[in-house]
């Protein structure tokens, strides 16, 4: 099983990258987000994998994030749901975003993909609810050091020069995910139930995208408190 590729771009595309790895290039097929997010041609870079195998045909599929590839595990057991269609949830919604509507129940968010209509939706939404509390539990700690160097200075295959990048400082929606876990470890150990706490952090968080950890606990837990 090939998890993960790190290597220089030759090509990109809107859903594909060709990436040199000591001399073999792959194609790496990935949402457009992702697409969207990747340097330029002549740069390295790094994705998580997940190889399709048939009898005919071998694919490998990109992700950003332990996060993001633990997603498309979880929507490609959908039935209906291909990769494609995984591809096209993932690169509307992002990680967090998908996870946050199917913890909302907003099967409206997940139809916004091209190619999943309302039945699909609802299905993705309605299978998927149970396990997306543990998935977002885990957001913290499914990421990538993009800013490890993918390959020595001898291996590569085209006449560019390539500088190793630095640790790149966390995005936001790194910091976002960190703040959903800490948020949802703290509520179970408080003795919500995963799924409830699950909706409750959502929904706080749709309200306030960028809160930290403490408000976004003091948040959830007005969502939870009894209702007068």
């Amino acid at each position: 099983m090939i998890g993960r590729i790190a290597g220089i771009i030759l090509h990109r595309a809107r859903d594909h990258v060709l990436i040199d790895v000591r001399g073999v290039g792959y194609i790496v097929h990935v949402s457009e987000r992702t697409a969207a997010s990747l340097p330029p041609v002549g740069q390295a870079t790094a994705l998580y994998t997940d190889l399709m195998v048939r009898e005919d045909l071998l694919q490998l599929f990109g992700f950003p994030s332990m996060l993001e590839k633990e997603w498309h595990r979880l929507l490609t057991s959908v039935q209906g749901v291909g990769a494609k269609v995984s591809l096209a949830i993932l690169g509307t919604l992002g990680a967090e975003g998908l996870g946050r509507a199917i913890a909302l129940g907003d099967w409206a968010s997940v139809r916004k993909a091209n190619g999943v209509g309302p039945k699909l939706a609802q299905r993705v939404v309605l299978e998927l609810k149970d396990k997306a509390p543990s998935v977002m539990a885990l957001g913290a700690t499914f990421t990538v050091d993009m800013g490890v160097s993918a390959v020595e200075p001898d291996t590569a295959v085209i006449e560019t020069a390539v500088t190793p990048a630095k640790p790149a400082a966390p995005s936001d929606a790194m910091l976002a995910a960190r703040a959903t876990s800490d948020a949802l470890s703290a509520l179970t150990n408080l003795g919500y139930a995963a799924s409830e706490a699950a909706q409750a952090v959502a929904e706080a968080q749709a309200r306030e995208p960028t809160a930290q950890t403490p408000a976004l606990i003091r948040a959830a837990l007005r969502l939870l408190a009894p209702k007068e």
